[in-house]
């Protein structure tokens, strides 16, 4: 029995890199492939360093040389090397080899795996600094199919040797999560992040197969990525699947709407297809080059202090049932949105919003971490041609419309206010649908929990089948009993 003290605190002792490498080294069964291209071999010298590698590398190499690496690979239809598509020519054309290589019959207890990168590293003027795809193809039974575990990274580090050592370390954490933390996925993500800060690099796209991560939802371990910090925003295609926000938005011009969707509703429809009209006659804007984000923010993620996962899960698939592409943010501020799209396009934006949305962006609490204030933000909301498309709202009480000609913002914001209005930065959508203005999802959800009826016309048709079809939000049903 270990000595304790009196006042010592359970902790969790996290391995050295050197003692991870050391038990895959260690055990015997542990049998694979290291190919990495782009910064070096850095995660197989781990390996290497800890002792015992014999048993454990059958084969490390990097094949750098384009023409080389077109040899062994194949040729990418668009040239590119770093990319999804490369890193799986890897790990199957490695896996197919070893597969073939090594007899079954003479080693029926080994466990094959591939670890692979294709990753560009941060480039001489230190103007790019670089992204990549890591990935591990692995058995944890000689009987059992293969799992993969592939994710893109962004290196945030300014110097080559520090981003190949952080590799490095990414890596060996990779492969020994891979086996030993493979029953709990949510964990295998945390521990990703060992020995390294969050500041170094960027994991924006994860996705688990195989038999071992059957129950696995990518998008539940996407949510994670952000929750967690380690990225700032992950994006869902209209198939529901993980995609990396670089190929949704890398030259696009790009129109977004922010909102709790709790459920999709009507209003939320017209929003977007009015606003649409309306940036599809901006210059160099065609629907062909324009992508639609439809944005939920972390902070409406929350219930009670805790990520509602369920709650997450009812409202990306509505979404995507409808066509529409999904962004998970950690994003409060609207120009915080806006500059995450300017990493990958310098094309047209907007953002289409409510008059309640409006108003809040000109209330300056939110930007008192700011040295300089609402005017920063501003500066960077509305830097390039970026038009906000406002969705009139409707008084109860008196029936008033409000739109941008009569909204109310702080006395001391008007004039700024008035700055961006007759700029043309502020465009009112005038061809809405005034039938459905009555409509708030808060409501609609309150309906849903209380079992009233009604909410079925508030929604899309689509909407209102799958929300009876899957039985979604019936879990506001709960908790509305357990607060009575």
């Amino acid at each position: 029995m270990p000595i304790t003290i009196m006042g010592d605190r359970e902790f969790e002792n996290v391995p050295s890199i050197k003692s991870k490498a050391l038990r895959i080294n260690l055990n015997e069964n542990i049998y694979g492939t290291f190919s990495e291209i782009g910064a070096g071999q850095e995660t197989v010298r781990n390996f290497f360093r800890a002792g015992g590698a014999s048993g454990t590398i059958a084969k490390a190499m990097s094949a750098y040389d384009k023409d080389f690496s077109d040899a062994i690979y194949g040729i990418e239809d668009d040239r590119r090397y770093v990319t999804e598509e490369r890193l799986k020519k890897m790990l199957n054309h490695e896996t197919n080899l070893i597969e073939q290589r090594i007899s079954r019959e003479k080693h029926p207890n080994k466990l094959f795996f591939t670890y692979a990168n294709t990753v560009a590293t941060i480039d001489f003027a230190k103007k790019y600094k670089g992204h990549g795809w890591v990935g591990i193809r692995y058995q944890v039974h000689p009987e059992e199919d293969y799992n993969d575990i592939i994710l893109h990274v962004r290196f945030h580090e300014n110097d080559a040797r520090l981003q190949q050592n952080t590799l490095g370390i990414l890596g060996v954490n990779l492969i020994y999560g891979a086996y030993y933390k493979y029953d709990n996925p949510k964990k295998l993500l945390r521990y990703l992040y060992d020995h390294m800060d969050k500041d170094q690099i960027e994991i924006d796209t994860i996705n688990f197969s195989g038999p071992r991560f059957e129950k696995v939802d990518n998008r539940l371990m996407s949510l994670q990525l952000v929750k967690n910090g380690m990225t700032e925003a992950v994006m869902f295609a209209p198939d529901g699947n993980n995609v990396l926000p670089a190929k949704i938005l890398y030259k696009k011009n790009i129109l977004a709407l922010r909102g709790s969707f709790r459920p999709v509703t009507k209003v939320n429809m017209d929003m977007y297809k009015r606003s649409m009209e309306l940036f599809l006659k901006e210059n160099r804007v065609s629907e062909d080059n324009t992508e639609v984000i439809f944005e939920i923010t972390l902070s409406n993620l929350r219930a009670e202090g805790e990520i509602d996962e369920r709650d997450f899960m009812d409202r990306a698939e509505l979404l995507c049932s409808l066509g529409q592409t999904v962004m998970i943010s950690n994003f409060q501020e609207y120009y915080r949105v806006v500059e995450y799209f300017s990493r990958y396009t310098k094309e047209r934006m907007g953002l289409a919003m409510g008059v309640n949305n409006l108003v809040d962006i000109f209330d300056e609490k939110y930007y008192r971490h700011l040295s300089g204030g609402i005017l920063e933000a501003f500066g960077k909301l509305f830097f390039k041609d970026l038009k906000v498309y406002l969705y009139p709202l409707k008084d109860r009480e008196t029936g008033e419309i409000t739109t941008s000609e009569n909204l109310k913002v702080h006395p001391r914001m008007k004039e700024l206010y008035k700055f961006f209005k007759y700029n043309g930065k502020v465009v009112d959508i005038t061809n809405y649908d005034p039938e459905i203005l009555d409509i708030y999802s808060r409501e609609v959800l309150q309906m849903i929990a209380e079992g009233q009826s009604g909410w079925e016309e508030m929604l899309p048709e689509k909407t209102t089948s799958m929300i009876k079809e899957h039985n979604l939000f019936s879990h506001q049903k709960q908790k509305e009993a357990q607060k009575a």
